[in-house]
């Protein structure tokens, strides 16, 4: 990754209120090609929130969302993806009832990738799902079903890619394989952006983190830095604003 790389997505002073509740509160950052940027912060400072802004799930309130210089604050989520935006989600959405493999052919289908996609049977020999790939999705466990959500993603060929909890429950030799899956996939050029609570996994994978507090950044650099920083040790182990 080049320094002066320009951003595929800047974020800048977005704002997201439920009610009267703020929970994105003038969030800025950007991320480039080819970076993983990390998200990070306690319950409610806003980073799924943040995520589905970015995937569209969500119209922002105030603010700017911009892919390549085109505003997408509240673009479908359909369509972003066929401007290259995709993600996973906490809880796993495949379609249920489809086994593995139709499960991807839909997403390869839908995707219409500009580049040539990947086949449905690297997908399945790259994500270890070959062995379950005419089962039912709704027969998998939740790790099956996290990397099915992966592939799913991965199918319609995406230059930025969401990843939200992806590594929650998965143990400790399936988080060192991700890691190197989703490193793999950054030095082919995606932008991804990761919201996890798992420091020592945000560590070994992130280039850069934001850390995030009621819905505003209050750092961005290196995790080994932020760790150091009073204002972030406040807000991970309790303090005023540590809600």
């Amino acid at each position: 990754m080049s320094p002066d790389t320009k951003p595929i997505l800047t974020v800048s002073k977005v704002i997201k209120r439920f009610g009267g509740f703020h929970a994105l509160d003038g969030l800025s950052f950007h991320v480039v090609p080819g970076e993983i940027l990390g998200l990070v912060g306690p319950n409610g400072s806003g980073k799924t929130t943040a995520i589905n802004v970015v995937s569209g799930l969500y119209a922002p309130d105030g603010g700017a969302v911009m892919l390549d210089d085109v505003s997408i604050g509240g673009m479908a989520s359909h369509k972003l993806v066929h401007r290259g935006v995709n993600r996973t989600f906490q809880i796993p959405k495949p379609f249920m009832s489809l086994t593995v493999r139709e499960n991807i052919e839909v997403a390869l289908a839908y995707g219409r990738a500009s580049v040539a996609p990947p086949t449905t049977q690297a997908l399945l020999d790259e994500y270890r799902l070959a062995d379950v790939a005419e089962r039912p999705a709704a027969d998998l466990n939740n790790a099956q079903q996290k990397m099915l959500d992966l592939v799913r993603a991965l199918a319609t060929r995406p230059r930025l890619l969401l990843l939200d909890e992806l590594a929650a429950g998965l143990n400790p030799a399936e988080l060192d394989w991700i890691a190197e899956r989703i490193k793999a996939l950054a030095q082919s050029g995606i932008a991804i952006i990761v919201v996890e609570h798992l420091m020592g996994f945000i560590e070994h994978i992130t280039d850069r983190v934001i850390v995030m507090n009621a819905g505003k950044e209050i750092f961005e650099g290196k995790l080994a830095v932020a760790v150091q920083v009073p204002q972030v040790i406040e807000v991970f182990l309790g303090g005023a604003h540590a809600s």
